[in-house]
């Protein structure tokens, strides 16, 4: 079961058909919207800050979400995809965007509506990155234009896919037997 820890009088909010792995770790000032997933090893620290998610919306394995005190938020828009090992600290993130594996947000980062950050990239602090772009490299730059409709669809598909993959966790889970059941051999 996920760790939803209270803290500083802020109880994690979480929406209706979530997925939130075994050991996902969810802090404080954290609210999550609707058929959204957070998984393995993921943390979304809301203990000094405020840390808003959308509705379907994947946090993917090992990701860290965190902000500045009274800096900095995270808040991200639907339908958003957060790949494995981002570190997103105190960024927006726009509807419909897709963060890509390993890369960091760093504070004030506004990523645009549909826009794809890179694999691998750093996002320095008070970076813009406009709608529909693909910014990539250490330090992040912008690298092309990318067209509306391939981006929504990239991405509502990698959202979509989520979705079903957190389906298929929770079937399974429905199978498992309780813990007090399971015999040790």
């Amino acid at each position: 079961m996920a760790l939803i820890k209270s803290l500083r009088g802020f109880t994690p909010k979480i929406g209706e058909n979530c997925y939130l792995a075994d050991n996902a770790t969810i802090i404080g000032d954290v609210t999550i919207g609707r058929d959204c997933s957070i998984w393995f090893n993921a943390v979304l620290r809301g203990d000094v800050n405020t840390i808003r998610i959308g509705d379907r919306v994947n946090i993917q394995d090992g990701s860290v979400l965190h902000t500045l005190y009274g800096k900095s938020v995270v808040e991200i828009g639907n339908d958003v995809s957060v790949g494995h090992n981002v570190t997103l600290h105190g960024a927006r993130v726009d509807d419909c965007a897709l963060i890509g594996m390993g890369s960091t947000l760093l504070d004030n980062v506004v990523v645009g509506e549909g826009a794809i950050v890179a694999a691998g990239a750093l996002v320095l602090a008070n970076t813009v990155i406009e709608p529909y772009t693909m910014w990539g490299g250490v330090p992040a730059h912008f690298i092309k234009k990318i067209d509306p409709q391939q981006s929504k669809d990239l991405n509502q598909r990698t959202a979509n896919g989520y979705l079903m993959y957190a389906d298929w966790f929770r079937e399974e889970d429905s199978k498992q037997p309780s813990p007090r059941s399971r015999v040790n051999i």
